[in-house]
């Protein structure tokens, strides 16, 4: 089986992300569309595994597997966290509405760290900049106050929102180069100041939910090996182009 069949016949959720779930589109803005697809339980039970994630088959689409998908939430990874949290959701089955379900399951406090992480590699390819030309790539800065804002109101609430709200001006000034970098740089730092005071007394809890996603994976793996579909070809002949790597 194809990879793209697998996105074509098999996702269970599909959603947009990036400028447009954040709430900062603008005229050029692409449509980046990111999706879960649940890869039939006989194709487990060959030696060549299904891939963990499948580029395409449309421009800027990405999907991954529920496995790998909930093996990355349950790490609080920051992407993954903010795609099962799109107010953009284009399609979405029953298998879909349960795994949006448990988004509460992933959520702990150790997102603190995952987004922290992230944003602090961030931080340092925007100084490299400002150091080799003078000034930072405008659109990153934006990103980034994006993410941190972000996560102090998730470490503050215990509630993931993805789209800017009524911030969404300010930080449009910051991608056209209307704010100063040292601003800039004074609201970073109050973020991340924000952010650190929120984890120490967040409601989230202090890990993820991890057996009560399990339990939802085995379940819905079992399911899949007993509907009668015809995957007895597909076995035979194997899965072609297994993952191409790991994200």
């Amino acid at each position: 089986m194809e990879p793209e069949t697998l996105v074509r016949d098999h996702t269970i959720y599909a959603c947009v992300m990036g400028s447009r779930a954040f709430g900062l589109a603008t005229e050029d803005s692409d449509t980046d569309r990111r999706g879960v697809f649940l890869a039939p339980t006989p194709l487990f039970w060959r030696f060549e595994k299904p891939p963990t994630h499948v580029e395409g088959p449309a421009q800027e689409q990405f999907s991954w597997e529920l496995e790998r998908f909930c093996e990355l939430a349950l790490r609080a990874n920051p992407n993954i966290l903010e795609c099962l949290h799109s107010p953009l959701v284009e399609s979405v089955d029953g298998t879909g509405r349960e795994l949006l379900s448990l988004r509460d399951a992933f959520l702990s406090r150790r997102a603190h760290q995952t987004f922290t992480r992230y944003a602090h590699g961030q931080r340092r390819k925007l100084d490299a900049d400002v150091r080799a030309h003078g000034a930072p790539r405008w659109k990153h800065a934006m990103h980034l106050l994006r993410l941190l804002g972000s996560a102090r109101d998730l470490l503050r609430t215990g509630v993931l929102t993805v789209d800017v709200g009524d911030r969404r001006e300010p930080l449009l000034a910051v991608k056209r180069g209307e704010v100063p970098w040292p601003e800039v740089e004074s609201r970073m730092n109050r973020l991340v100041a924000e952010g650190e005071e929120a984890a120490a007394r967040s409601p989230l809890p202090a890990g993820p939910d991890r057996r009560r996603v399990e339990d939802f994976l085995v379940r819905v793996r079992r399911a899949s090996a007993l509907q009668p579909h015809p995957y007895d070809e597909v076995v035979q002949g194997g899965v072609r182009g297994g993952a191409a790597g790991q994200r």
